[in-house]
């Protein structure tokens, strides 16, 4: 384990940073988004958006002027915009507009909600049999068709897509390609600036029909409703590989369900605490991959201490991340650092923050509730949910939403 050397400012700086001193952790080329890390630029995008005519536009593609998808997820999903204030910020829009996005918003806490309850077991479908590992080696989606070739592009070199694309590509590779569904969500894992385990699971499993039962089929018909102009320049538009739907078999419930999935028998743990918890002063504020905003409960509740961020190798060399989704963090911990002493480690977390006494944020994820049972934190700070999590059913998001018993953004 090692301390690593101050990130700097500027962009091209950060992008060397990364390859000097992250080389061998990442995959492909170092190359960095158009799409910034840092508070100021999620203030930004935040800012800017405007979420009236998002009903009518938010499932637009190409071009991509038409697109009405507000961009925020990669803020959301480093906390540096947390749901309830995206919540409130739409509150004075057009009633259908906000209504439509704050679905949206509750489409991320249920995914959020089902991970904290199930961890791990998210990576095996959760109610209907689908196939989950790769039934052949190629990749459906490096293809001359310009709806996929073009969800690819934008997906390696940008590290973003809105979901319309992300329910084509991922329909595309399981329901009529038949490739298992688990190592789609990886790639798309690899590559996406908001990747998450919680929201990217659910929409896969979404998508091919492991929560539903009913998988989505992605034929023309929705390229030439939502992306007319990819048609109209494909060079397999005369005979369109993607022409008529999907062939569908019926998919049959799993033998043995989670039974998490229909109850939480310890919503204590999956919620964490409601209030901070503090049993000594801390020296220090351990930030992660969720928590990397300004408003983060434990680096607001403690502005005078450093931040300490560790890209954990062990972790790194087994998911093989885009140099993308490293340049975003590593952006953002300069812009920590320009309003706050920040600390950027390289090697196992346990080993480096061992013997300190930690000021933390409570983070619904397995890792976390792994690493933080063998450290000294001595300040734990609740995570601030849009809908704190219940005991009743997450076998749907309309089962979900029945029993969440309101919001409180």
């Amino acid at each position: 384990m090692r301390r690593l050397p101050d990130i700097p400012a500027s962009p091209s700086e950060v992008l060397a940073w990364v390859g000097d001193h992250l080389d061998g952790l990442a995959t492909g080329p170092v190359l960095a988004s158009d799409i910034r890390g840092g508070q100021q630029a999620a203030d930004t995008a935040l800012a800017s958006f405007d979420v009236a005519g998002y009903a009518r536009t938010r499932n637009e593609v190409w071009p991509v002027g038409r697109r009405g998808a507000s961009g925020l997820s990669p803020y959301i999903r480093h906390g540096l915009l947390d749901l309830p204030r995206v919540w409130r910020h739409v509150g004075a829009g057009p009633t259908d507009d906000v209504l439509r996005f704050r679905d949206e918003l509750l489409w991320q806490e249920y995914a959020r909600h089902v991970y904290a309850r199930l961890g791990d077991a998210t990576r095996r479908s959760l109610r209907f049999s689908v196939p989950e590992h790769l039934t052949r080696t190629d990749n459906p989606w490096l293809s001359e068709a310009a709806c996929l070739s073009a969800g690819w592009t934008e997906l390696t070199e940008r590290g973003w897509l809105p979901n319309q694309v992300r329910m084509w590509l991922a329909s595309h590779w399981t329901v009529r390609e038949e490739h298992g569904w688990r190592d789609g969500e990886d790639l798309f894992f690899r590559h996406l600036l908001d990747g998450s385990r919680a929201a990217n699971r659910v929409g896969w499993q979404w998508t091919v029909g492991a929560l539903t039962g009913k998988p989505y089929g992605f034929s023309r018909w929705q390229v030439t409703k939502r992306a007319p102009t990819l048609c109209a320049t494909c060079p397999l538009e005369t005979c369109c590989p993607i022409g008529e739907w999907p062939e569908q078999e019926e998919l049959s419930p799993r033998a043995a369900v989670d039974s998490r999935v229909r109850r939480d028998p310890d919503v204590e743990h999956t919620a964490g605490p409601s209030s901070d918890v503090v049993s000594g002063r801390p020296d220090a504020v351990w930030i992660t991959a969720e928590s990397l905003g300004d408003d983060d409960p434990a680096l607001a509740h403690w502005p005078d201490l450093p931040a300490v961020f560790v890209f954990d190798e062990p972790l790194l060399r087994r998911l093989r991340l885009s140099t993308k989704r490293l340049a975003f963090l590593a952006e953002t911990l300069a812009d920590i650092a320009t309003r706050r002493e920040v600390e950027v480690w390289l090697g196992d977390p346990v080993r480096v923050l061992t013997d300190r006494r930690l000021a933390a944020t409570f983070t619904p994820v397995p890792g976390w509730r792994t690493r933080s049972q063998q450290l000294d934190i001595v300040a734990l700070h609740p995570w601030r949910w849009l809908v704190r999590p219940h005991s009743g059913p997450v076998t749907s998001f309309t089962a979900w939403s029945r029993s969440s018993g309101g919001i409180r953004g």
